[in-house]
């Protein structure tokens, strides 16, 4: 399952619809072994394609750098579909090389619906998991809840 703070949310899929028709890419980072994400680092879409993403590998060697600096890893890799639903191109899986990281796909297919799934990815085997958001970790509750309260 990937629990993720409402706020991260909403900046992945604010960055998928801001880039759109192209599909946008980026990281969430998080300390080492927590499962955390917290670091929200949109990257750009060297590609520049509304059917490819693939990162700047400058910007990639820089980003990875400053993981490695602050004892981050990547916790998501996200990226966009712009014409189809949110699950893993052939494409996609084949360059997945992450094993503990959220792979998470967002659709801009559709204005008005969000499309925000989650997937781990290993040696090719592609598992949907449970995407859970949560107002902060600190709080722990569900944000639909919290709005309710």
């Amino acid at each position: 399952m990937l629990k993720i703070e409402q706020a991260i949310y909403d900046a992945i899929v604010a960055h998928a619809r801001a880039d759109h028709p192209d599909e946008a890419c980026g990281v969430v980072a998080g300390p080492i072994g927590s499962d955390r994400p917290t670091r929200f680092i949109p990257m750009t879409n060297a590609e520049r394609s509304p059917t490819f993403f693939r990162f700047d590998p400058l910007e990639q060697f820089k980003v990875w750098r400053e993981m490695d600096d602050r004892d981050e890893e990547p916790v998501v890799i996200y990226h966009s579909h712009t014409a189809t639903e949110a699950y893993p191109s052939r494409t996609d899986i084949a360059y997945a090389s992450e094993p503990n990281a959220h792979y998470v796909v967002v659709s801009t297919r559709d204005p008005e619906e969000v499309e925000f799934r989650s997937f781990r990815i290993v040696d090719g085997e592609v598992t949907e998991e449970e995407v859970r958001v949560v107002a902060s970790y600190d709080a722990d509750e569900p944000a639909a809840n919290r709005a309710r309260d």
